[in-house]
């Protein structure tokens, strides 16, 4: 039997979740059953890691200002390549590659992942009615669309986005002691003494609006009247770096928080946090969290979609309203002045999460739903 040749497509190649979810699938779908490929639309930290893995990788222009070309050049793409399964992830390789297969005859079958819908989070109504719009159309030449998270199957019943029977639900997973593993390996520059007086809070975050890494910013000044040794690191790339930058030099900060930008060792990085910090606007289902849980970490986090689905207030973390800086500070004083509680919610978070956001389950899910819509 030939194997089932799936296209994995994600626009950029930073490592957000996402992004992680392509790379877990293109990693550990069976290899005797699936020929994986990944395709996105430049260089950068995911393109890295699929060719040290050999994992066969092309690139297609994929952007947000709408080009004709581009799509006519990724249909010519899925003409020729006669891929069974093109599997996109996020809006705009959603749009391009499902744009692409309306008249299709390769690939065979069209599945979406959404990680969040975050076109509901826009500032403009009416973008946000465009959007929801598109995704109907789109939704019909889909043959199946996942979602990662109850909340957002949810959302999308009740905006209609998705016929039911086109509706998966297939939450995000990983592989935990890979993780831990991993993160005993010191990372490159970094020295963390467990005995030293300077506690370290952390995020992982792509530096964009919604993980609203601002309001992190500014809790560092109530924090550090308690704790003046504190250090804030946040590791992740973005359009707002040099925003967010400024943002902790205006606020007196700067001294504080180091930005670590895009990296590779980010367990390595997150193992030396004393309490992990996801203060986001919004969220699909996040990878971070799992991680964060892999490890045993104290967590703090708003308390939104997505996110309460991972943690329970004060027995598996502490969740606060997103946009106050003053509770994620009073959160986050609470556990550096409590270190046998915040270490007892990191343990708790790690055994609620560890036997059900497993790699394996989520991987499964994947290979029965493309087997169920081949009908192998």
């Amino acid at each position: 039997m030939n194997r089932i040749k799936v296209l994995q497509m994600i626009d950029r190649p930073f490592l957000g979740g996402g992004q992680i979810n392509v790379l877990s699938l293109a990693e550990t779908l069976p290899s005797q059953q699936f020929d994986v490929s990944v395709c996105t639309s430049g260089q950068g930290p995911l393109v890295d890691i699929l060719q040290q893995k050999n994992i066969p990788h092309f690139f297609l222009p994929m952007s947000k200002r709408f080009r004709r070309r581009s799509l006519s050049e990724i249909a010519s793409f899925l003409g020729a390549h006669h891929f069974d399964i093109l599997h996109t992830h996020g809006g705009i390789a959603g749009f391009y590659g499902r744009m692409a297969c309306r008249k299709r005859r390769s690939p065979r079958m069209v599945v979406h992942t959404l990680h969040g819908i975050h076109y509901l989070h826009y500032r403009n109504p009416l973008l946000k009615r465009l959007f929801i719009l598109q995704e109907r159309y789109l939704a019909r030449h889909t043959d199946a669309v996942i979602f990662v998270s109850e909340a957002d199957q949810k959302k999308g019943i009740q905006l209609h986005l998705v016929p039911e029977a086109k509706q998966v639900l297939i939450k995000n997973g990983i592989d935990y002691s890979a993780y831990v593993n991993r993160a005993r390996e010191i990372p490159a520059g970094v020295t963390k003494d467990p005995a030293s007086p300077h506690p370290v809070v952390g995020s992982i975050a792509r530096l964009h609006r919604q993980k609203g890494i601002s309001y992190l910013l500014r809790a560092v000044n109530p924090i550090r009247r308690v704790f003046p040794e504190l250090k804030i690191w946040i590791i992740g790339g973005g359009p707002q770096k040099a925003k967010l930058e400024r943002l902790g030099e205006n606020l007196g900060v700067a001294s504080h928080v180091h930005f670590f930008g895009e990296r590779q060792d980010i367990l390595q990085l997150m193992s030396c946090f004393d309490i992990f910090v996801l203060p986001s606007l919004w969220e699909g289902l996040p990878y971070s969290l799992l991680e964060a849980a892999a490890l045993g970490k104290p967590v703090v986090a708003t308390d939104i979609d997505g996110v309460r689905e991972l943690v329970q207030h004060e027995k598996t973390g502490l969740l606060v309203a997103p946009r106050q800086p003053e509770m994620l500070a009073e959160a986050i004083i609470r556990l550096l002045r409590d270190p046998d509680y915040a270490s007892r919610l990191g343990q708790s978070l790690n055994e609620a999460v560890r036997s059900t956001y497993t790699l394996d389950r989520m991987v499964s899910q994947v290979r029965d739903l493309y087997l169920r819509l081949l009908q192998v």
